[in-house]
């Protein structure tokens, strides 16, 4: 498959994106106009402390126009490596540290129009540190164990993907560190 990019163009400038619009030749030999979201990339991280528990964030997030229940995540400062992003926005968020961070995996959040990559991580070891909080971030930390927090999935308080797939690859983790057999 052949698609070239005939012209990109930044059409409008926001604090943590931009959008482009891109007019791209086919393979059938016609065009389209597509709108991109430019991100810097993204992690998120579920801390789970010794006692067994989630640290979950509740935060109002004005696309959904409601507080949602989701892991601790922030967006990449230009030239940030994941893992050093991962820790402040942990100190920031929930005011406590990794000793260490496991990787889970990094994808794209919305290929079908945004570059944003995120980077997954299960943040263990916590010990309190703290960082002041952004400026709009009003954040009130909830701790769930692992049972909780997939009732909470599967009753729907729980409603947004990264924090789903988290849930998901930290048990298979944690089943393959305690030596169980996954499919």
């Amino acid at each position: 498959m052949n698609f070239k990019v005939l012209k990109s163009e930044r059409v409008y400038q926001a604090y943590k994106f931009d959008v482009r619009q891109d007019l791209i030749e086919l393979p059938n030999g016609k065009t389209g106009l597509y709108d991109i979201v430019v991100h810097s990339g993204a992690v998120a991280m579920l801390p789970l402390d010794a006692e067994g528990k989630i640290h979950f964030v509740r935060q109002f997030r004005p696309s959904t126009g409601k507080p949602i229940l989701e892991i601790p995540a922030g967006t990449l400062e230009p030239g940030e490596h994941p893992e050093a992003c991962a820790q402040r926005e942990l100190r920031e968020e929930i005011g406590m540290a990794p000793g260490r961070l496991t990787p889970l995996s990094d994808f794209y959040l919305a290929p079908g129009y945004s570059t944003e990559r995120m980077y997954l991580f299960l943040a263990e070891d916590l010990h309190p540190e703290t960082l002041p909080a952004d400026d709009d971030e009003f954040l009130k930390v909830e701790k769930l164990s692992m049972h909780e927090a997939f009732e909470a999935m599967h009753s729907g308080a729980i409603e947004e993907a990264k924090t789903m797939l988290a849930l998901f690859l930290t048990r298979q983790l944690l089943q393959k560190r305690a030596g169980e057999i996954l499919p």
